[in-house]
């Protein structure tokens, strides 16, 4: 595996954990500037809707630009973003530079999962794909509890500060990594920055979305991302107020369902070659079943630190699949794909939490699982029509 796409992944993971991180800093942000917890929320909306804005806009905006140069450059307006937030002293400055730095992510990261589809073999795309999820699972993991044990020791701010300096060396030895995979690309026939068929016009990669199989894996990834993020959002209020679990040990769930979408990125990285069907239609019925499960034991307290193990594991696996089904189906869109599985990915974290939370206020705490189950149900039922009339057709 080419070290570009380990470089890259260490780039995820900072940016990842700066995504997560808040939901262990907003108290120490609220009282340090004032400012009631409602409106500290605020930040975490800012980014995320900046993820989902951003992936197409940056992508467009860097489209004909090199890409070892635009990634350095989406890493240096990241890493200025969180030194501006450590050293801002109001609200407003913080806001800004968190909606910036999700720009400068969604960009990265679009930028990223086209780069891999453009400059890796093709015979080991589903697995470096993994690796790069990988490294938001890992933020997952590692990165958001100790963001959080580092603001609990030294504020807040050190947490930016941290961030920033694990986005570095990426930063600095992306330029030198990129040049040297040149000769090995070229070996195999692959394109590389300067090399291969130009850009294609901006019209054209917008018509690849006319493509059905771009559209299906598209739906696929946002109902599946929201079914995951739905219920992720709220397992920890399901894991106090449901199954009884001590607040102290809530984080180790958390971390739990972090370990289990740690192997699902790396598990369908293994299945790669396989049809994608034959991952995700078995994938998405068997996370039918899990969400169902986790509704069924939300109030004992071992059935939730077994299923959140599992229901890490298939989300992330069958998750990561689609992402992969994404880019390869926009072939016509070679540098936007990455923008429309970030998009998707994204897209389906901001709408899973919302409409669960609306759910919340009709159903109570049992309505994010059921939800997540009817997402992921609806999404092998799609597999199975698209497929019963591809065979009519």
């Amino acid at each position: 595996m080419p070290i570009l796409v380990y470089l890259l992944a260490l780039a995820v993971f900072a940016q990842g954990t700066s995504e997560f991180m808040l939901a262990g800093l907003l108290p120490g942000i609220s009282a340090d500037l004032n400012i009631p917890i409602s409106s500290a929320g605020l930040l975490t909306s800012a980014f995320a809707l900046g993820l989902v804005i951003g992936a197409p806009v940056m992508a467009i905006v860097s489209r004909r630009l090199p890409m070892s140069a635009t990634l350095s450059g989406f890493l240096a307006v990241f890493i200025a973003m969180h030194v501006i937030a450590a050293l801002g002293s109001s609200f407003e400055i913080l806001l800004t530079s968190r909606a910036v730095s999700a720009f400068a992510y969604a960009g990265f990261l679009a930028v990223t999962l086209s780069s891999i589809m453009r400059v890796v073999p093709q015979r080991i795309q589903p697995r470096a794909i993994s690796i790069i999820l990988a490294g938001t699972t890992l933020a997952l993991i590692v990165g958001v509890p100790a963001g959080a044990a580092f603001g609990e020791v030294l504020g807040w701010r050190a947490t930016f500060w941290g961030v920033a300096a694990l986005c570095l060396p990426a930063a600095l030895m992306l330029p030198f990594v990129r040049s040297t995979q040149h000769v090995a690309l070229r070996d195999e026939g692959q394109h590389v920055d300067g090399l291969g068929d130009p850009t294609p016009k901006l019209h054209a990669e917008f018509a690849a979305l006319k493509q059905p199989k771009l559209l299906q894996a598209i739906v696929l990834a946002v109902l599946v991302n929201a079914a995951t993020f739905c219920s992720f959002t709220y397992l920890a209020a399901i894991s106090v107020q449901r199954a009884g679990i001590a607040q102290p040990l809530v984080p180790l769930v958390l971390t739990l369902f972090g370990v289990g979408s740690f192997a699902g990125v790396l598990l369908a990285g293994k299945l790669g070659q396989l049809p994608w069907r034959r991952i995700v239609l078995p994938g998405t019925l068997l996370l039918g079943a899990l969400w169902l499960g986790l509704a069924a034991v939300s109030d004992r307290q071992l059935g939730v630190w077994i299923i959140a193990v599992a229901l890490g594991a298939a989300s992330f696996a069958v998750g990561s699949t689609l992402i992969a089904r994404v880019l390869q189906t926009s072939a016509g869109a070679p540098t936007l794909g990455g923008a429309y599985s970030t998009t998707a990915l994204n897209l389906g974290a901001f709408l899973g939490p919302a409409l669960g939370g609306a759910a919340i206020t009709w159903f109570g705490l049992l309505a994010p699982p059921l939800l997540s189950a009817i997402f992921v149900l609806s999404a092998a039922l799609l597999i199975v029509f698209s497929r019963h009339s591809a065979a009519q057709s």
